[in-house]
């Protein structure tokens, strides 16, 4: 996690320059629904139209257009594994998504596991992180709930070490709820599983948008994340460490090499397309830092851009999160707290209002938001919240404005 001394040190972001790298910032919609999927920036969406119309064709042929585009995608690769810190310990592996991934996953653990091993899986977690682990049971492998505190949503390591036995094999859980925002301590968790002799897949989808990522410090032996949620395409990336990845079968052809990692995870291949954009991303961070975009973007320009994005959203969170702690008729779902212990995916419920009702309401005045379980089916459930109706979300990204959220607040003071 960044200390968050770090993140208040973080040098002062230019929004002007940062928002005119958005266009679709320049329509009157403010996009306060930023978790479900962030907005692209131009450099991005400008390298997927090039690849297509310049460099589409298959990879690894003897001409010039096709080493062109192998070259795209490996760096692809190679950059996705520098924004997680994870080279020279592991790969990362991409696909069309993190559900993807995770169902992936746990199928190739499915078939190295044997019955009455126990896989671990956090009240907290999304479902892309907790429907593929269920799945495992149809194999005899044992499935147990860390469960969340009822009042609070929070997993605790309490309640990690009730569940943790010699024959545990698995513990999945997210690094952020994408319904609570808190942030958990992904070392801490890591280093009491990996005592039991057990190994982490962390969910990281909710946390990448806004901090540093770093495989490296936490010791964790999968990390996912959602790039569509991090200002890139459409695709999501698993970071695997070498350990990890060695002792599973892999799910591609069988006759390619063990040693053909990421691709022998890889179904189908990476998208060419979308790895031309994730590349792109690193213009974009460059971009952020007021470095030279032209120049390939190192650890340094990663980190450094994700600080000052998480640096720039706390004011906005802080203002949320007191309007809502002023109003008694307001329950914040989540640490009730604009702090840099929490991201800026911020979820409520209102005394009488249906979260339904105040969604469309915000969203017919401009604004957009969203309502629901989001997918946080399981903690809802634990927390008592109807699913069907689920809690109204706010969440935001650095390139929003202060001025956005005035307005928002605005708006919600009108509707409830």
């Amino acid at each position: 996690m960044s200390d968050p001394a770090t993140l208040s040190a973080a040098p002062a972001l230019d929004l002007d320059r940062v928002r005119a790298c958005f266009p679709a910032l320049d329509q009157p919609t403010i996009f306060f629904e930023n978790a479900g999927g962030s907005q692209v920036p131009r450099v991005v969406a400008d390298a997927m139209r090039d690849y297509m119309l310049s460099t589409y064709v298959q990879l690894n042929a003897p001409y010039e257009v096709s080493r062109r585009s192998t070259a795209v995608v490996n760096d692809a690769h190679a950059f996705i594994n520098t924004i997680m810190n994870g080279h020279g310990i592991g790969h990362t592996i991409l696909s069309s998504s993190s559900t993807t991934l995770c169902y992936m996953l746990a199928d190739a653990y499915g078939r190295i596991l044997a019955p009455g091993d126990e896989v671990v899986v956090a009240d907290t977690a999304h479902e892309a992180n907790r429907g593929p682990w269920l799945r495992l049971a149809d194999r005899g492998i044992v499935l147990k709930h860390w469960h969340a505190d009822p009042a609070t949503g929070a997993c605790t390591m309490d309640a990690l070490d009730a569940v943790l036995t010699d024959r545990t094999r698995i513990v999945a859980f997210p690094q952020v709820s994408n319904l609570l925002g808190e942030i958990v301590d992904v070392p801490a968790i890591t280093a009491r599983v990996h005592a039991a002799g057990a190994k982490v897949v962390v969910d990281g989808v909710a946390y990448a948008p806004h901090r540093p990522i770093d495989v490296a410090a936490w010791g964790v032996d999968w990390y996912v994340y959602s790039t569509y949620k991090v200002y890139g395409p459409h695709m999501g990336a698993l970071f695997g460490r070498d350990e990890a990845i060695d002792e599973l079968p892999r799910p591609n052809h069988a006759f390619l090499p063990r040693d053909m990692v990421p691709y022998a995870f890889e179904l189908g291949g990476a998208n060419h397309e979308g790895c031309a954009g994730l590349l792109a991303l690193g213009r974009y961070l460059s971009i952020v830092t007021g470095r030279d975009e032209s120049a390939p973007a190192d650890r340094a320009t990663v980190v450094d851009a994700f600080e000052r994005m998480g640096a720039a959203e706390l004011p906005l969170q802080s203002r949320l999160m007191s309007y809502l702690s002023s109003r008694d008729d307001v329950r914040i779902v989540g640490p009730g707290h604009g702090e840099a212990s929490r991201v800026a995916t911020m979820s409520f419920r209102h005394a009488t209002r249906s979260s339904r009702s105040i969604a469309e309401s915000v969203c017919a005045r401009g604004v957009a938001i969203r309502f629901g379980h989001m997918y946080a089916y399981a903690l809802c459930r634990r927390m008592g919240i109807d699913t069907s109706d689920g809690v109204v979300r706010v969440s935001l990204a650095h390139y929003n404005t202060m001025d956005e959220m005035d307005r928002l607040i605005a708006v919600l003071d009108e509707v409830m």
